[in-house]
């Protein structure tokens, strides 16, 4: 990110990290940093957004490449662990409600009514609609049940982040709309 654009709350490459005592919406915890492996922390938007689950389904499915690179994944969502453990709870990684959005303004993560008006955000939204994974939830009657949730903001941003065993940013990418977020392969590469 240009640092022109760079806000004072913004985390950046090489900023070092407080510690952090998180706590799953399984009731696991994490440690942030890992002390013994890279983290990949994720913060998408709500727990119902199509465009985000469509994302982690996609984490899920190469989450051994993950994995073997030494990569951890973190999920956070600014939704409750209830709504979450329903549309999130069987994916193989941590997953972290922050309905409080705590963790969301600690590292800058912020909202915007681009995130959904960009064009690319609608060609995501045009690929969960025919999306087998999308209708599949729908069919379980999980689908956007959070949407429904006035509690949650449907404007936020994602952002992605790569840290380092010591608590150093090693990459960071705030995304400017609702699909603007790493790849697999964008991590893989940034693990190396």
């Amino acid at each position: 990110m240009d640092t022109k654009e760079r806000t004072m709350t913004e985390v950046a490459e090489g900023d070092i990290l407080d510690f952090y005592e998180l706590e799953t919406i399984h009731g696991d915890p994490v440690q942030l940093p890992d002390p013994a492996r890279l983290v990949h922390l994720q913060f998408r938007r709500f727990a119902g957004c199509p465009v985000c689950n469509l994302h982690l389904r996609s984490i899920a499915q190469r989450h051994d490449e993950i994995l073997a690179a030494g990569v951890r994944e973190v999920v956070v969502f600014h939704s409750s662990a209830e709504t979450m453990l329903e549309l999130q709870g069987e994916l193989p990684f941590a997953m972290i409600a922050d309905p409080e959005k705590q963790l969301y303004t600690e590292f800058g993560v912020n909202s915007s009514p681009k995130s959904v008006l960009h064009p690319r955000a609608l060609a995501a939204a045009g690929r969960t609609i025919t999306s087998k994974s999308t209708w599949e939830l729908v069919r379980q009657q999980r689908s956007l049940r959070g949407a429904a949730n006035t509690d949650e903001e449907y404007l936020g941003l994602p952002a992605d982040f790569l840290i380092g065993t010591d608590g150093r940013v090693l990459a960071a990418k705030y995304g400017r709309h609702v699909d603007d977020q790493w790849s697999v392969n964008d991590l893989l590469d940034l693990a190396e």
